[in-house]
């Protein structure tokens, strides 16, 4: 396997991580612990016990998707590590997973919030205010610093090993 194709590899299981673990954390503070939002919550208002049970499963589905794409990183990982590809450095790494939760984060926003409407960040009034600051914020803010991290830690690394 070509060197190249597996630094690739690597840095996509990395970022798939990132995805992962940004839908765990929009998954656990967000729908849970905060309770600002369910997955339908804008169009199946969690007011009763039928409806919280409906917003309940379908943030069950949304947790069974964000622990896919972790493993499917985590494999991807393994399957570089086994193929002895290079690793990265940890601010490489910490860049890969940061660039993967903004990813997550400008995706599930534009898809959910903006294009089919079925939550918001936040259910209050002024909802939109809270939709875009999360894009800006978690989705374009962590997707550059993710990438200035990998950027960084790839010269890091190559000097070291050069």
């Amino acid at each position: 396997m070509r060197e190249e194709h597996r630094s690739h590899q690597v840095s996509m299981a990395g970022i798939l991580i990132g995805v992962g673990m940004g839908g765990f954390v929009d998954g656990i503070v967000l729908h849970q612990i905060a309770q600002w939002h369910s997955m339908l919550s804008n169009l199946v208002p969690p007011h009763t016990m039928d409806m919280m049970r409906v917003n309940m499963t379908w943030d069950g589905l949304f947790h069974a998707l964000t622990w896919l794409a972790t493993l499917v990183g985590i494999l991807r990982l393994r399957s570089a590590a086994a193929a002895r590809a290079v690793i990265p450095s940890l601010q490489a790494f910490t860049g890969q997973l940061i660039l993967g939760w903004g990813m997550f984060n400008l995706v599930e926003g534009l898809i959910d919030h903006q294009i089919l409407g079925i939550h918001n960040v936040r259910e209050v009034p002024n909802a939109m205010l809270y939709n875009l600051t999360f894009l800006g914020i978690g989705g374009v803010l962590c997707i550059l610093l993710g990438w200035l991290l990998m950027r960084g830690g790839s010269r890091a690394g190559a000097e070291t090993r050069g």
